[in-house]
């Protein structure tokens, strides 16, 4: 039998949001279109897939059966996809690059600028994110993270650890006194990232005493972060070089050091790193973050 790829992804994308609906925006097609694709599926197949529910789709046993291959025939289409993309070696087109927010904020604008200089033809995709883009399917090309990737089909290099401070106006660093150890510290008033708060897992081993009526003020959002802590209403978790770039910010407690090292790391996939654009801006990128 023939089988269309069109059909097999529609079923494998309906299987895995569970509804019509939701697959068909996922794919960009209209509801009917896409139900119109499984229908003729079933129909070469001979089988019925799904149970239309009320609540939405449920597999039926032949569909459980068939998923796992549906799954891997998607691997293997999104490996061609990489395959093709590391054929060029073009110094044009275009590249994705996956920053968090704080980067985004006050590294690429730098960093970008080189980039435009050194390779005038390449086209950038710039995605602002603090979750983790997976470059195997293709969400991003370059990835900046702060861990090291365990996938063997990705290539990282370490560009250097990060010392991770408290910083505030020197108004409210100030207000703290000068304590010996962060046991002695007391009315803290640190700008969060969650409400379930993992900073206060990382500093208690360190003899910090903190809990969330220390984070009155909680945002995921970086940026609002600094300007916050720019006024005054807290103390802002920041990595050194970015930090110390404000001269209206200082360093909290540094007799403590640093609180956190983060490792910076830049990450790509096997394949993309053979082609000759993907190589370039990864590159500079590395020397735009080394750069002092």
């Amino acid at each position: 039998m023939k089988l269309d790829w069109n059909y097999a992804r529609a079923f494998l994308t309906a299987a895995e949001e569970g509804s019509f609906s939701k697959a068909s925006i996922k794919l960009e097609l209209t509801q009917p279109t896409l139900s119109r694709q499984i229908a003729a599926l079933e129909k070469s197949l001979n089988l019925t897939l799904f149970e239309r529910l009320t609540t939405g789709l449920i597999l039926t046993p032949a569909g459980e059966s068939l998923l796992k291959y549906v799954r891997a025939m998607n691997v293997s289409a999104q490996q061609f996809s990489l395959a093709v993309a590391g054929i060029s070696e073009e110094l044009e087109g275009t590249v994705s690059i996956s920053v968090c927010e704080i980067d985004a904020l006050f590294r690429m604008p730098k960093i970008i600028e080189l980039l435009r200089s050194q390779a005038p033809n390449i086209s950038l995709d710039v995605i602002v994110s603090n979750q983790v883009s997976s470059l195997k399917l293709r969400e991003a090309d370059i990835a900046v993270r702060s861990f090291r990737p365990d996938d063997p089909d990705l290539i990282a290099r370490k560009l250097f650890d990060e010392p991770i401070w408290l910083y505030g106006t020197q108004s409210v660093v100030d207000s703290y006194g000068e304590p010996n150890h962060p046991n002695e510290l007391t009315g803290l008033t640190i700008l969060g990232f969650e409400r379930s708060n993992k900073l206060i897992d990382r500093l208690t081993p360190q003899g910090w005493i903190l809990n969330e009526s220390n984070f009155p003020i909680v945002t995921a959002f970086q940026g609002l972060q600094w300007q916050l802590a720019k006024r005054g209403l807290g103390l802002g978790v920041f990595p050194e070089k970015i930090g110390d770039s404000d001269p209206s910010l200082v360093k909290a407690f540094e007799a403590f050091g640093p609180i956190l090292s983060i490792p910076l790391w830049l990450v790509t996939h096997r394949e993309l790193h053979t082609n000759l654009r993907i190589r370039k801006v990864f590159d500079l990128l590395a020397s735009g973050f080394l750069a002092p």
